[in-house]
């Protein structure tokens, strides 16, 4: 196969060659829409592109699109991204501050044995990595003070395959290069940053993903270390 083919047919597992170099959001919305990096475009309804303004203070980046957002086209508009915004309401973080995305664009799922169904599956390793241009591109256009990682894959695609969302929740973590995304070794961070060098020059934080709370069997308990980790946040942009 060629590598034409191969963008053609999404096989080359590489967003890199459909982002457009110059331009603002608008500009990335349109060309993402005929992404074909990996092949998860082709079952997907279409790209789920980022929303939000490029003067953001925070850019909140989840998973992947969920079944309602891809049938919306918008990101975070399911049951966990209505659980957020109300969580951001609680701890005094504007959601017009901020830009919402994903680590991965498209939605990945399987048809359920009965009905119309379609179950979430997780994305791999290799469509997150292909789909790393996009998020890159969207970092760098609106340059947030803080970026908020929702879960592990969201944690992997910003910080690298060290980072373990049990052990660097709640941590103030240095912000990486744009261009440098993923390739940050963060196995040994426990402390994070003080606020105030976070404050300064910018900082990641994750935390669990809102859907994981909604699963949770003591939901309280998993809400409550949800709003524990974004105080910090809050407390950082204040």
């Amino acid at each position: 196969m060629s590598t034409s083919e191969e963008l053609r047919l999404g096989e080359g597992y590489d967003a890199g060659p459909f982002v457009p170099r110059r331009g603002g959001l608008p500009t990335l919305r349109r060309a993402a829409a005929g992404c074909e990096g990996c092949p998860l475009f082709r079952n997907a309804t279409g790209t789920v592109f980022g929303a939000g303004t490029s003067s953001a203070r925070v850019v909140i980046v989840g998973e992947q699109p969920g079944d309602q957002e891809d049938r919306l086209g918008e990101p975070f508009v399911g049951p966990a991204g209505r659980l957020l915004r109300k969580a951001l309401r609680e701890v005094g973080i504007d959601e017009r501050s901020a830009y919402f995305t994903n680590a991965v664009k498209h939605f990945k799922f399987e048809p359920a044995q009965r009905g119309k169904r379609r179950i979430h599956k997780a994305p791999s390793l290799r469509e997150m990595t292909a789909c790393r241009p996009w998020l890159a591109a969207e970092l760098r256009v609106v340059d947030p003070d803080l970026v908020m990682a929702l879960g592990a894959t969201a944690g992997k695609a910003l910080l690298g395959g060290t980072f373990r969302v049990s052990e660097q929740r709640g941590l103030l973590l240095p912000l990486p290069p744009w261009d440098e995304l993923g390739k940050i070794d963060v196995s040994g961070e426990k402390k994070g940053m003080p606020p105030e060098r976070a404050a300064d020059e910018g900082c990641v934080i994750a935390t669990v993903h809102p859907s994981s709370v909604l699963r949770a069997d003591d939901r309280e308990a998993a809400y409550s270390g949800l709003i524990a980790d974004l105080r910090v946040a809050a407390d950082v942009l204040a």
